[in-house]
């Protein structure tokens, strides 16, 4: 049973939201705060999502008084530092003005009795929930306590008096909290002098010892204040996806108005939170306080209580999330990945290393604090995973065999001459290897990731089938997730080259392209969902990340089907030999994926090794992209790490493909071992890893155009 909001919210002596629960409910545990789910092996593809039939969002007590009344509280003892202050005594009341005889009744009002008066405020609305695809909550709304200083009413300290008062307070709060709290002396005199009916904050967010220590203490003058406050229960899991909301103003110090909220508000600034913002956030609800003629509070009454905002559901599995970003922080370095179904385009995980915990920003984060992240150099703010493109290196041969096999200017058993280096152009173009691996078909020549054969290759193909599936396969443009400031990518294309470089494509430019070098520019987010149309079969599905919207009874607002980009009809011999060549990297006797082999279940992916940067900066973006299990994929992955700047030691084989086997072995169910015996499989080799006198070759931009290219 659902049961809605109710509140009457004391902003005087008594807590504001007194005996409301201690956190919004989850969803599937509505009287409780919920458990932080800890990462368990997930044995079978993620089901769809199943949720209760009403979303309880925040759950009232068995009873709720229909009005709270200030608790009075026995004097504290003196505070030997404070200074004395003098309390005035009250004026007495006037007697009533009588009014005129007329033929109807005048009610008081502030022109006949000053001290009476009623107000209007607004309650700040709870915001909804965000969860995960199974309804575990990831952001949510609960109630704390904050400490003010509660004034004798009517107001009629001094300035001296009032700033006596205060600082007598806050030294009493100190010594309570064991905090160190500080105030502002004007803005605080500027407060009781304007507002001095409000309660003033001095401290927010409490802890439980603190919240303890103040009522142990019923100190006259302090009270608890109860909000409602943003609070993310997972911590920095999935933070880049989540966001963080921001508090929207200050405390007022100006004179107290009719529809005021009683407490700042919040708004999304980051991740969903931003772009889900007018879904997640409520009806204010509405408050009437009255003060009789001697300007003490006579009553206060809830008019309309504050509705919920709505629920937004993700696609994301917190257990598959725990454990890459376990994986991630395992690398030690800066890191992404993404793990998708291939089958629907649902991200079921997405993660960038470092991150930061949104419940920082809560309830706001000092200028030190986010300098502090803003300047760090591994640069926790920005989501890898999407807000950050790098040169594909090798991966992007899956694109380059895919335009050429597909579109029957190679076949897949075409041999080309694997030398150590070839000629472009008057240029060098160099393979990994330092020695001439002879000549190779399509399924060798990706199995071992060589060079100059996706040279020739893309030469003999041209550069318009090349962008054109690279562009039907989602990169060079945002993928369409609900997440602000994704990064484009980048393709070679005409037009680029001809704004960039004033020129036309070359040769050199199509052998850069085609081993995923030059200015070619991905994000893990698309790369993995190119990689996920050839694991289906040539699906080009739209990237989902939200599953739903739901209102506060759980009804579904709107929801975000499955949607097909596109449908590549991929030749089946195409087909058979981008999965031959896929499944020989990670199992092959010459692949550069060995480390990524699994007990139970094989995967199928390629690896990339590409630099980036220039001078010092110049670094290495490792990567591993595939799909398991091979046979049936239910993933699909990406995984980037960061090499250091200056190591050029750093290779998708030995550095990213470990991330991905640690994720798989925990979320796939391991197949019984197969018998002993059979081929024994020779030592991995990683690309780029063959000791060599000279530095790892690399693919070098076109300094001059040799010649224009004719398709």
């Amino acid at each position: 049973m659902i049961v809605r909001l109710a509140i009457t919210v004391c902003i005087f002596a008594a807590p504001l939201l007194a005996q409301q629960p201690s956190a919004i409910s989850s969803v599937k545990r509505p009287n409780a705060e919920p458990e932080i789910p800890r990462a368990v092996p997930v044995h079978t593809a993620p089901r769809a999502l199943v949720m209760p039939e009403k979303v309880p969002l925040i759950s009232a007590p068995a009873s709720s008084p229909s009005a709270i009344k200030p608790t009075p509280v026995p004097a504290a003892p003196a505070v030997p530092a404070a200074p004395a202050v003098a309390h005035p005594s009250p004026p007495a009341t006037p007697p009533p003005v009588q009014p005129a005889p007329t033929a109807f009744d005048v009610e008081p009002s502030w022109e006949t009795q000053k001290l009476a008066r009623t107000y209007v405020f607004s309650i700040p609305a709870p915001r909804g929930m965000i969860t995960d695809r199974n309804g575990v909550p990831l952001a949510q709304t609960r109630v704390v306590q904050n400490l003010a200083i509660q004034f004798p009413t009517p107001p009629q300290f001094t300035d001296a008096e009032a700033s006596r008062y205060i600082y007598e307070q806050v030294a009493r709060a100190r010594g309570i909290t064991r905090r160190d709290i500080t105030v502002d002396a004007d803005k605080a005199l500027k407060h009781y002098k304007n507002r001095g009916i409000m309660p003033l904050v001095i401290a927010q967010n409490l802890k439980p010892a603190e919240i303890e220590a103040v009522k142990q203490a019923s100190a006259a003058g302090i009270v608890l204040q109860q909000i409602y406050q943003r609070y993310y229960p997972q911590g920095a899991t999935a933070g880049h996806i989540i966001g963080y909301v921001g508090r929207q103003g200050t405390y007022s110090t100006g004179v107290v108005e009719n529809s005021e909220l009683l407490w700042p508000g919040s708004e999304g600034r980051e991740g969903l939170e931003k772009t889900f913002n007018e879904q997640l956030t409520g009806k204010n609800g509405v408050m009437a306080v009255s003060f009789d003629a001697q300007g003490r509070k006579s009553s206060e009454k809830v008019v309309e209580p504050p509705t919920p905002g709505q629920n937004v559901v993700t696609t994301i599995d917190l257990n598959i999330q725990h454990v890459v970003e376990r994986s991630l922080v395992d690398a030690k370095r800066p890191s992404a990945m993404v793990v998708m179904d291939p089958n629907s385009g649902e991200i079921l995980a997405m993660a960038s290393m470092p991150c930061y915990n949104p419940n920082d920003f809560i309830p706001n984060i000092s200028i030190e604090e986010f300098d502090k992240l803003n300047n760090d150099p591994a640069h926790p703010l920005i989501p890898r995973a999407f807000r950050a493109s790098y040169p594909p290196g090798s991966t992007f041969k899956i694109i380059t065999g895919l335009a050429a096999l597909n579109e029957g200017l190679v076949d897949p058993e075409d041999a080309f001459g694997g030398e150590s280096v070839i000629e472009i152009g008057g240029i060098k173009f160099r393979n990994w290897k330092k020695s001439d691996v002879g000549p190779l078909n399509f399924v060798e020549a990706l199995t071992q990731s060589c060079n100059t054969y996706f040279y020739k290759m893309g030469l003999k193909a041209g550069y318009k089938p090349i962008i054109e599936y690279a562009q039907r396969l989602g990169l060079g443009a945002k993928t369409g997730i609900p997440l602000a400031s994704e990064d484009d990518g980048n393709l070679m294309t005409s037009d680029y080259m001809m704004k960039r470089y004033k020129r036309r494509v070359m040769p050199g430019d199509i052998a850069n392209m085609s081993i995923g070098q030059g200015d070619t520019l991905v994000t893990p987010l698309q790369l993995t969902g190119a990689v996920a149309t050839v694991a289906n079969g040539g699906t080009v599905y739209q990237p989902r990340l939200v599953l739903q919207v739901q209102d506060v009874d759980g009804k579904v607002k709107f929801g975000y089907e499955v949607r097909v980009r596109d449908q590549i009809e991929i030749d089946k011999d195409t087909l058979k030999a981008l999965r031959e060549g896929l499944l020989g990297v990670v199992n092959g006797g010459n692949g550069t994926a060995h480390q990524a082999q699994a007990p139970g279940f094989k995967v199928a992916g390629k690896t990339g090794t590409a630099q980036w940067g220039t001078g010092k900066n110049e670094k290495v973006a490792a990567w591993f992209t595939g799909y398991a299990p091979a046979d049936k994929p239910q993933f699909a992955f990406t995984s980037l790490y960061e090499g250091a700047a200056g190591n050029n030691d750093v290779h998708g084989g030995t550095y990213s493909a470990p991330i991905v086997v640690r994720v798989l072995k925990q979320i796939l169910k391991a197949e019984p071992k197969e018998k002993k015996g059979g081929l024994r499989k020779k030592k991995p080799v990683d690309e780029d890893e063959e000791v060599q006198d000279d530095p790892p070759p690399r693919a070098r931009p076109v300094k001059r155009p040799p010649e224009e290219v004719v398709q």
